[in-house]
């Protein structure tokens, strides 16, 4: 009965369609419909906050009363299955991509991807890099032949819009101005020790990493990145992996030296 009484007040609570449920009473004796209606609204309102909270320089880049009306249409569409909201609004880059009023930022939904994966490099298992002469113990023959495992805390977040760019003005990086190269942005969301770091990336450097993440040799990935772009550094691009502390292990067969 207890169980079924906490899901009936529940679900009513994010379903304004629904009256207030028969087992609710105050010391009236009456429906507290008025008492009802307020806890409805202290619930949606504390949702959109944690959802400020996690998104804040989507919040900065519409403004809080309409990431608030946002917010909260989110919340009353997908409310929480879990009582840790720690990764509450795992889907509200696809909620805000269909998201009629904010269809004149069409940038927007990769704003929030962007800063779903800082969360989740964030909140990620720790554990510690490879030094980056590890590769000195492999020979020249083995090198194509190497694959990666990456930190729980890489991210690779691709887009049509220059979102590292923007995140970086509103999150205070960089001074806020008139975007005049407007192009495609790729960020790379790595956290090398107890910060979160977001850099952008190229397009080969992208589908360079992509193709190590699906564990893809390192032969392989050049490719790839080769026909994405003819000028693709291997060496740099791989220096730049090992210092960003993205990498936990690397496999090669035969195993590595001794």
């Amino acid at each position: 009965m207890m169980n079924t009484t906490q899901s009936r007040f529940a679900e009513a609570l994010l379903d304004r369609t629904r009256p207030v449920p028969a087992d609710v009473t105050s010391w009236t004796g009456s429906a507290p419909v008025k008492r009802y209606g307020v806890y409805r609204n202290n619930v949606a309102t504390g949702l959109a906050r944690a959802l400020a909270a996690r998104f804040p320089v989507t919040e900065k880049i519409v403004g809080e009363e309409f990431f608030t009306a946002m917010a909260r249409d989110f919340v009353l569409a997908h409310p929480p299955t879990s009582p840790v909201l720690l990764h509450y609004g795992a889907d509200f880059a696809g909620f805000v991509a269909d998201f009629v009023p904010a269809a004149s930022l069409p940038y927007l939904p990769d704003i929030v991807r962007l800063e779903d994966a800082q969360t989740r490099a964030y909140h990620a298992r720790d554990t510690a890099p490879i030094s980056p002469d590890v590769l000195t113990r492999v020979t020249s023959e083995r090198m194509s032949g190497l694959t990666f495992h990456f930190h729980p805390a890489v991210r690779l977040v691709r887009s049509a819009f220059p979102i590292v760019t923007i995140w970086s003005m509103n999150a205070g990086l960089l001074p806020l101005a008139p975007i005049k190269d407007w192009r495609a942005e790729d960020a790379l969301v790595t956290r090398p020790e107890l910060s979160v770091i977001t850099r952008q990336v190229s397009p080969g450097s992208a589908i360079f990493l992509l193709a190590l993440m699906r564990h893809a040799t390192l032969g392989e990935a050049f490719d790839e990145a080769l026909q994405a772009d003819a000028e693709f550094d291997l060496g740099r691009n791989l220096a730049e992996l090992m210092r960003s502390g993205a990498l936990i292990d690397i496999v090669a067969e035969p195993s590595l030296e001794a």
